[in-house]
């Protein structure tokens, strides 16, 4: 075996020795005939070419294909970054949207306030509601305006269209507003046309019931519903909503206030006219004549 193996490496080595030669030959001769500036040369070059890179180009599609495949994953490595900074952009601009949506919500509330029609002897503070009861069985909200803005029990409050219900509590800083679908509000209100007088009661529903309706005959739903001014507690001719009929045929109060969003309320200064206690000097009972003494009926 030892015999057999020195005797091919006698055999393999000069060969190695002689194609290694062989090739460093070639490749000088390559560098030789590309570096001799001639036209003879330039001409060989040329044909060399033409003949050799065409029949070439099966070796160079994986060349290509790998190259290809490179600059495709360097072009969804640069889409990968690009779809991340945009869904980063897109989640700000959502919070940009989001925020644009609530400033407009709120300046339409506060454009609604501000184009609200009110008896020009009624004075106003607009307060902005911080929270609501949160319960089923008491509908009230709070606001962030109480007696250092002179707030006082009873005062009507209203939205950009109508009245939302009345103060009932009074703080420092906050005030508590008893809402119209609360079962402890009772509102004292005109029926238009018809001018019917009734009482709007809460009862914990979004629409508050019709009660002590003089003649239901004169009141068709759509008529509209406002303040009566009865009590003194509530100005009178503030919008309350519109009549409208339950599947059961009681009449019910649509309010024209949205409940759904209470953003901002206006609180009314207003203050009843003072009660008259005493008949006055112009006008007053009859006082009784006195009885004449008999001197003086001798002197007439």
């Amino acid at each position: 075996m030892a015999k057999d193996r020195s005797q091919r490496d006698e055999y393999t080595t000069p060969l190695r020795r002689l194609l290694l030669g062989i090739v460093v030959l070639c490749l000088l001769a390559i560098f030789l005939v590309w570096r001799i500036d001639s036209p003879r040369v330039e001409r060989f070059r040329a044909q060399v070419v033409d003949r050799v890179v065409p029949s070439m180009e099966w070796a160079m599609v994986p060349v290509t294909a790998i190259v290809n495949l490179v600059r495709d994953f360097q072009s969804y490595q640069r889409l990968s970054e690009q779809n991340q900074e945009l869904r980063s952009e897109l989640r700000l601009m959502r919070a940009w949207k989001e925020a644009a949506l609530q400033l407009e919500q709120e300046n339409a509330r506060l454009l609604d306030l501000n184009n609200v029609r009110l008896d020009p002897r009624l004075t106003y503070i607009t307060g902005v509601v911080m929270a609501d009861s949160g319960s089923p069985f008491r509908q009230s909200v709070l606001l962030n305006v109480g007696e250092r803005d002179g707030i006082m029990d009873g005062w009507a409050s209203m939205d950009g269209i109508g009245v939302v219900g009345r103060i009932s509590g009074v703080g420092p800083d906050t005030a508590r507003v008893i809402l119209l679908t609360d079962a402890s509000s009772a509102i004292p209100a005109t029926i238009q046309p018809s001018g019917q007088t009734a009482l709007i009661t809460g009862d914990n529903t979004p629409a508050p019931a019709v009660e002590f309706l003089e003649n239901r005959e004169l009141v068709r739903p759509g008529d509209r519903v406002v303040t009566s001014g009865d009590g003194g507690v509530f100005p009178g001719g503030l919008l309350i909503g519109q009549i409208t009929a339950d599947p059961g045929g009681r009449l019910r109060v649509r309010l024209s206030a949205d409940f759904e969003r209470l953003e901002f309320l206006r609180v009314l200064r207003y203050q009843p006219a003072p009660n008259i206690q005493d008949s006055g000097d112009i006008v007053g009972p009859r006082q009784p004549e006195a009885a004449l003494t008999p001197a003086e009926v001798g002197d007439g």
